[in-house]
């Protein structure tokens, strides 16, 4: 194989070791765009796992079979163009039930190294671990499959687990949080993203350069500038320039915008007045509850306390919230499935504030302009608020807007409970926020 510098770059930095023989870094991320070479980097670290580090199991997952399947034939053709390691490896194995590739055992030992190709869509990772675990199209990866794994890892030796994707998509939280965590230098992670800044212009050759590794040796502008042609802005600005967020510069609060507003240190102290807001898609399937309140500065803090998937947990996690921080109360929309908790929340003697449509406009009204007049705070490292924020977009409702979504991906219930939150928090202390009435500001 012949790697580009970037590729070597990787591949050193990643293997690199503790005095006890320990990989230095547990956790391995490489976020770059398409077509710039990820796969040879993926093949290397497989290739080296079986015949150079000697790694038993290995594991690499696609979110989809016929990735893990188009993996498996270019290492099997990588490995038969090779005659020193053809002569290293057993057999090769292709079915519905086992996609590998064995080696002849060492000496000392019954069975041969062996790596195996799966796809996480079907479920067929669960349980299943290795030595090394690749988890290609990282983009795709759920928190399950992600909890699944982790455990499993913990009776192997020296295990390494590698993330690899283009940049996250909105609903991409496993990947979201290991791209703020490199960021911010963690622990026991090597990290290696190629993406431009968030705000570069989408036409500027110097921005295609910086993100792309690949730039004049297999990608050029002649490719780049069809591509820019032919996809929409935010398609083009997360596939080629890296930018998960910012293609969108329409979005009801930019990404730029909303990053200004973070602030890890923001808190409402203890004694502060705060509300609750929720929110459950109508599907049932997106479920998120936030908290609201002022923070030391005097502005409006939110913060999502928790999204899951289902709605079993909501109502007690609700409760507990609502009771442990002696909270005013819980905005919820009625006209969504959140409306079947009322009764509970009536027995409970909980304080709810039920919104009717022009007040969820009005509630989405009041982050929009606390955000824009710098009066919003948020925490910013929740991965699925900020992904909520990034897919957002305005959903005519009557003469006014609420949040909607860009496409069926996002999930924007983290955006719609912080909102309702808010809009609680300013109803129940007094300070109930106007009710937009049309479009124009």
């Amino acid at each position: 194989m012949d790697l580009d510098e970037w590729q070597q770059h990787v591949l050193i930095q990643s293997l690199g070791r503790r005095k006890d023989s320990k990989w230095s870094s547990f956790e391995v991320a490489l976020l770059v765009p398409r077509q710039n070479g990820k796969g040879a980097v993926i093949e290397a670290r497989e290739l080296a796992g079986l015949f150079l580090i000697g790694e038993q199991t290995l594991l690499h997952s696609a979110h989809e079979f016929k990735t893990a399947k188009e993996a498996y034939l270019r290492i099997k053709q990588l490995i038969e163009q090779t005659p020193e390691l053809n002569d290293l490896t057993k057999q090769f194995r292709f079915s519905n039930e086992d996609v590998s590739v064995e080696l002849h055992p060492k000496k000392g030992r019954s069975v041969g190294a062996r790596l195996k190709f799966v796809a996480r869509s079907k479920g067929s990772g669960r349980g299943f671990s290795g030595d090394l675990n690749i988890l290609d199209e990282a983009y795709e990866l759920p928190d399950e499959a992600l909890a699944a794994l982790m455990p499993t890892m913990s009776a192997r030796d020296n295990p390494q687990l590698w993330y690899t994707s283009s940049a996250p998509l909105p609903h991409s939280a496993v990947l979201r949080r290991v791209q703020e965590r490199g960021r911010q230098g963690g622990r026991r992670l090597a990290y290696f993203e190629w993406s431009a800044p968030d705000d570069a212009d989408l036409d500027d050759h110097e921005a295609w350069r910086l993100a792309n590794p690949g730039y004049g040796i297999r990608i050029d502008d002649e490719f780049i500038e069809s591509e820019r042609e032919a996809m929409t802005d935010g398609d083009f600005a997360r596939e080629r320039l890296g930018i998960a967020d910012v293609g969108r510069r329409d979005a009801p609060i930019g990404a730029v915008l909303w990053k200004d507003c973070g602030d890890v240190m923001s808190t409402v102290p203890d004694g502060n007045q705060v509300a609750l807001g929720l929110a459950v898609s109508l599907d049932r399937t997106q479920v998120s509850l936030a908290v609201a309140g002022r923070n030391a500065d005097g502005l409006l803090h939110v913060e999502l306390l928790e999204t899951r998937t289902g709605t079993d947990w909501l109502y007690d996690m609700a409760m507990s919230a609502y009771r442990g921080s002696d909270a005013m109360g819980i905005g919820l929309d009625p006209s969504t499935p959140a409306g079947g908790l009322m009764p509970k929340f009536r027995e409970a003697e909980a304080v709810t504030v039920m919104m009717s449509a022009r007040e969820v406009c009005a509630a989405a009204g009041l982050v929009y302009d606390e955000t824009h007049a710098d009066r919003l705070r948020h925490t910013g490292n929740q991965p699925a608020l900020n992904a909520a924020v990034a897919g957002a977009t305005k959903r005519n409702i009557g003469s006014s807007w609420g949040w909607g979504r860009v496409d069926t991906s996002v999930d924007i219930t983290p955006l719609e409970a912080i909102s309702n939150a808010a809009y609680a928090f300013m109803t129940l202390s007094g300070k109930q926020p106007k009710q937009r009435t049309g479009k124009v500001w």
